[in-house]
């Protein structure tokens, strides 16, 4: 007796293993490959610094210099059938470079910063100091240990639509 419960359990788990993956397939095939409506949000990062009053491109062969100012701009648009809903897009300080305060834009669109690599975002993040009596108090924390900045738009991306943020930084 209690060997055929443990041959029936067997069997019913493939059973159900099977039917899981048939209506994932059914899934996939009827309303992925089918055409239905989707975003597919396709994003561009571009960058330059002025050179002898002129707009150099970026690159990977690009040697930059202390003091000079880059310009970083992030271009997503929706290639998909359908609008991208709270849609974000994030840009990368790059170390050896310092966040330019009040450089983001981004028309329509709410900016964050991370100082911990992108696993926390806020509009003023802050940092715990030590103060000359020995408690701390959480100030502000320098653009410095900014190390990603985020643009969060409230209305959907459309069809069709594109949008474009930007931000500045400073080589250390």
């Amino acid at each position: 007796m209690l060997k055929s419960k443990k041959k029936f359990a067997a069997i019913s788990a493939a059973a159900l293993s099977l039917l899981v993956v048939g209506a994932a397939a059914f899934a996939q095939k009827h309303f992925m490959m089918s055409g239905a409506l989707r975003p597919e949000v396709k994003m561009q990062l571009s960058g330059s610094v002025e050179r002898d009053s002129a707009r150099v491109a970026l690159d990977k062969a690009t040697v930059v210099k202390p003091g000079e100012i880059l310009d970083w701009t992030m271009t997503s648009e929706n290639q998909g059938t359908a609008p991208a809903l709270e849609y974000k897009s994030v840009g990368h300080i790059p170390r050896g470079t310092e966040f330019v305060p009040d450089s983001a834009k981004a028309d329509g669109a709410k900016t964050v910063f991370s100082i911990d690599g992108g696993k926390s975002f806020s509009a003023q993040p802050m940092i715990e100091e030590k103060q000359a009596d020995g408690s701390t108090k959480r100030v502000p924390a320098p653009t410095a240990m900014y190390t990603e900045i985020r643009y969060e738009w409230a209305d959907a991306l459309v069809q069709g639509g594109k949008l474009s943020a930007s931000y500045r930084v400073r080589v250390k």
